[in-house]
């Protein structure tokens, strides 16, 4: 059976992003967790990684003999592999259009991810209060993500970005628990957004994963001493 080689489901942004397209599309993979121990050279992560990714990070999607590193050239071989799926929007335009909108969240929105890690198990509220007040990079990254999402949403008739689901909203779905932890402030219409991927059974079962592992790595946890 393939393979997703995942970390720690409450930190790894990452990680999710694959295997709740998985779970979210049906299809049958074989899970290998592997704890965040720590990320030195000689940690059992690091060993254990290397083993089937030279760059030594999850997720890796392992079919036989072929290793796939990176969530999006994971996504593009699961969409050549299952075409049935329809993980990308049928209609050109916005297959493109859903490709861009993957590669902006692969690489952009950096205060978001620096300033508010995913810790789907902790809520912080006033730490996002105080993000929301000092960090005007985040700011920033919140109104392109309304902006983004209110277009896509608007386009397409919701109830995903795209109308149906497809890679796009496994690509939020961590920006989506990050919302959630911190609690940053959204018009309704993104909110709602937010509320259904939440809600999604692929994402419902990764959440559930993560607050049941009652793994504290305080290497991750910039804003906690302790669960």
């Amino acid at each position: 059976m393939q393979k997703l080689y995942i970390g720690n489901k409450n930190y790894s942004s990452w990680s999710m992003r694959p295997w709740v397209l998985l779970k979210q599309a049906g299809i049958a993979f074989e899970e290998i967790y592997v704890r965040f121990d720590s990320f030195d050279p000689d940690s059992h992560f690091k060993a254990t990684v290397n083993a089937v990714n030279p760059v030594g990070k999850v997720p890796v999607w392992v079919d036989g003999d072929l290793a796939v590193w990176d969530t999006l050239a994971i996504a593009e071989t699961l969409a050549e592999q299952y075409p049935d799926k329809q993980l990308w929007p049928r209609d050109p335009h916005a297959r493109a259009r859903a490709r861009s909108v993957c590669a902006e969240m692969h690489s952009g929105f950096g205060a978001l991810r620096s300033h508010c890690p995913m810790n789907i198990e902790a809520q912080l509220p006033v730490v996002g209060q105080l993000v929301w007040r000092d960090q005007p990079g985040v700011r920033a990254d919140i109104a392109r993500l309304v902006a983004l999402w209110s277009e896509l949403l608007q386009t397409h008739g919701g109830p995903m970005l795209f109308g149906n689901f497809s890679i796009a909203d496994a690509f939020f779905a961590p920006v989506c628990m990050r919302l959630n932890t911190y609690a940053l402030p959204l018009p309704a219409a993104a909110q709602a957004y937010v509320d259904r991927v939440t809600a999604l059974p692929g994402v419902q079962a990764w959440v559930q994963e993560a607050l049941a592992e009652h793994d504290f790595l305080d290497f991750e946890e910039p804003y906690r001493v302790a669960r």
